[in-house]
This record gives structure tokens, C-alpha cells and sequence, in this order.
């Protein structure tokens, strides 16, 4: 289902969110919930022309118009991927990056840079403060949606490796509680005949370790 809510241009810190949410059914496996992609442009009409390019993605797009705003939806959430406009009036790209490096609840999120001016060294003070990449407008819209892709699917594998991570625990502590109950239940068969079954299914997704030979 396709959720989006209207940008009000008068508020320059408003938040816009938009995007692809997929089934109702699969948010409650953390694997399958879109990401987060966070949008930062003083401009309108940039945001919806980056909202425009990556709506195909399916993932859930944040836009806002400030630097202010940018920091505290960093605080907020997570997000895969931030687009950063370095011009930008008060806080500009550079100190806004900064303080996401600094204070957000994912610093290590990437950050793409996007700016007309075509300075090296503007590149150079980019790089300084923390970005992973660096695109010049005007962008070429698949060059954008391709790297944005990259670090979107790098967020998913991530995150689907965690919840994999919270269910083998899980399982292990079934395990251990179980192999304390009385041996006699009749219930505890078929329970342990159940953990052994997820146990196979868990072991299944898991990906080798880089040192596994085995074919």
C-alpha cells in the first residue's frame, strides 16, 4: 500500500514522507520493512524531483528542507542512505553532517552530497566530515538510483542478519530451558521436535562463515 503525505513548502523544517510500505503483512518481520532514506534540500522542487527518481525503489523516503530538521530525524530513526544538498541557508550540508556523524542514532549512515558547484575542494571538505560519495547537479538520474540502490541493499542484508542473530539466541535459550524440564512430559517431545526443526530452518539461512570450505 502506497502511503504518502503532502509537503507544506511555507515550513522550511517540514518533514515529508513518502514511499512504497509493501504488504500490511510483512511489517512485522524487520527483514522485510522498506528502509529509510533520508532527503536534505532547502529547495521544493529538488525534493520532489529526488522523490521522483527514487519512488521506484519502494522504500520508505523522508524529505526535509533544513539542516535543523535533517539532524533530529537522524536522532530519530535509522536510515540506509542520506541525500545531503551542501548549499543550503543556516545550517549547510558540511555542519549538518557533522552533527548526524555526532549525534544521530545511526552515525555511520551513509551520506551522498549533492551540490551544483563543481569546486574539488568542496569534494575534499565533503569527504572530511564523514560522506561516502559525492554526486554534481544536474545528476544523472540512473547514476543516483543506482548508488542509493547499493546502499540500500547493504542496509537490508544488514538488518536481516541481526534478526537472524535475535532468533538463534532465542533459540538457544529454548533449548537450554528445556533440556531442564522433566524428561517424562510428553510435551517436551514434541517441543524439543519443534526447536530441532527451527534450529534446521535457522542454520539454513545463515550464511557460511568466510573461512567455511565445506561444498
Amino acid at each position: 500500500m502506497e502511503q504518502s503525505t503532502e509537503m507544506k513548502h511555507n515550513d522550511p523544517g517540514n518533514h515529508s514522507t513518502s514511499g512504497n510500505h509493501g504488504a500490511s503483512g510483512n511489517h512485522g518481520a524487520p527483514g522485510n520493512q522498506p528502509a529509510k532514506i533520508l532527503l536534505v534540500d532547502d529547495r521544493p522542487e529538488n525534493l520532489l524531483a529526488l522523490e521522483a527518481i527514487l519512488s521506484s525503489l519502494g522504500q520508505e523516503l523522508v524529505s526535509v528542507r533544513t539542516g535543523e530538521a535533517a539532524v533530529d530525524a537522524a536522532i530519530a530513526d535509522d536510515y540506509a542512505v542520506i541525500l545531503l544538498d551542501v548549499v543550503m541557508p543556516g545550517m549547510d550540508g558540511f555542519e549538518t553532517a557533522a552533527q548526524i556523524k555526532q549525534r544521530g542514532r545511526t552515525p555511520d549512515a551513509p551520506i551522498i552530497f549533492l551540490t551544483a558547484a563543481g569546486d574539488p575542494e568542496l569534494a575534499f571538505r565533503g569527504y572530511a566530515v564523514g560522506a561516502s560519495d559525492y554526486i554534481s547537479k544536474p545528476f544523472d538520474p540512473w547514476v543516483l538510483r543506482a548508488k542509493v540502490s547499493v546502499f540500500v541493499e547493504l542496509f537490508l542484508a544488514e538488518r536481516r542478519l541481526e534478526a537472524l542473530s535475535g532468533l538463534g539466541a532465542l533459540l538457544a535459550a529454548v533449548e537450554e530451558a528445556a533440556a531442564g524440564l522433566p524428561p517424562a512430559a510428553e510435551g517436551l517431545a514434541r517441543l524439543n521436535d519443534a526447536v530441532a526443526g527451527l534450529r534446521a530452518a535457522l542454520d539454513g539461512l545463515t550464511p557460511p562463515s568466510p573461512g567455511d570450505s565445506s561444498p
